[in-house]
């Protein structure tokens, strides 16, 4: 599924060298080979992988109702599933507010464990199809996600579209229903909201491992003076049960807060694991208990501090995650 970069002088920041080829032969061999590149694209613009699964059956299921005839007409399969999946991305986005307004507390983006950690499909069992596989870079850790949250859906799918899969703009004003100048804009008024998170989008990966090394320690050992040490004074905690798991419904605003809150939980709670994992292809920190996780955290931080956390315990999110 190759789409012409066009020359626009963005860089791009996800994984356009990922891209698969297009294929002439619309039989299933070359249209199941799309699967990965649909649910990369569809996982950056909806922040769910059950979502972006369904997107993706969906895609598969408009392909395979049409005859052999019409299927064949079709130059290159692999844009036209990427097209439809795209346009079927932007109406869910354009209802995913409403239906937010019913969600309990706050709403954070389904987090990704590392690919030799992940449970292929909702009832488990080991190993994945590499066909499932989510490429883990900048435009998928939780600081970009979070930000992709405040654009409007025009704005998220043209940004993914183009600066992250580099459709060219025109591909992206049939998809959007837009003219490719209005893309544009859309575009670069995206650009401009992630400019922040794309400060801190690629930080030094030992060194936020040994921050968040640091940050279990402070809560397994309950100490509030190293945990303040560890927090930017204005730094954010947010949390995300769904209405399935306990959790804070307001984010926490300020280091102090942050701290008394987890470490009151550290010390009311029942004996639980805390482990180090990759989460969103970043060093972040996962809650075990009875063999299940209940809990994964991811963190942004910059200049050795930590800006924010999600605690992600709505377990519908937590589908793919599993005891190491």
């Amino acid at each position: 599924m190759t789409t012409p970069s066009e020359q626009a002088g963005e860089q791009a920041v996800g994984p356009a060298d990922d891209r698969t080829a297009e294929h002439q032969d619309p039989g299933l061999s070359a249209i199941m080979s799309e699967r990965r590149q649909l649910l990369n694209l569809a996982y950056r613009m909806l922040g769910s992988l059950a979502d972006a699964e369904d997107i993706v059956q969906e895609a598969y299921t408009r392909w395979y109702a049409m005859s052999r005839a019409e299927q064949e007409a079709i130059a290159s399969p692999g844009a036209w599933l990427a097209k439809v999946a795209s346009r079927i991305c932007l109406n869910v986005l354009g209802s995913a507010r409403a239906r937010r307004v019913t969600y309990v507390g706050e709403w954070v983006p389904e987090p990704l464990p590392d690919m030799t950690e992940w449970i292929a499909g909702a009832a488990g069992g080991a190993g994945v199809d590499p066909a499932d596989r989510i490429t883990l870079d900048e435009s998928v850790s939780m600081a970009f996600l979070v930000v992709f949250e405040s654009m409007t859906p025009a704005e998220r799918v043209a940004f993914v579209l183009h600066d992250v899969f580099r459709f060219p703009f025109a591909e992206v004003a049939e998809i959007v229903g837009r003219s490719p100048a209005a893309c544009r804009q859309l575009a670069s008024s995206a650009r401009r909201r992630i400019a922040g998170a794309r400060a801190v989008a690629r930080p030094d990966a030992a060194g936020q491992a040994d921050v968040v090394r640091r940050f279990k320690a402070a809560f397994e050992a309950q100490d509030f003076t190293a945990m303040i040490g560890l927090l930017d004074p204005e730094a954010t905690a947010i949390s995300d049960g769904g209405g399935r798991a306990i959790a804070h419904l307001l984010p926490i605003e300020g280091a102090e807060h942050i701290a008394r809150l987890y470490l009151t939980v550290a010390r009311l709670a029942p004996p639980r694991n805390m482990l180090e994992r990759s989460v969103n292809g970043l060093p972040g920190l996962v809650i075990e208990s009875g063999g299940e996780i209940e809990t994964v955290f991811a963190f942004e931080v910059a200049d050795d501090r930590i800006r924010r956390i999600w605690a992600v315990r709505n377990p519908e999110k937590l589908r793919r995650w599993r005891v190491a």
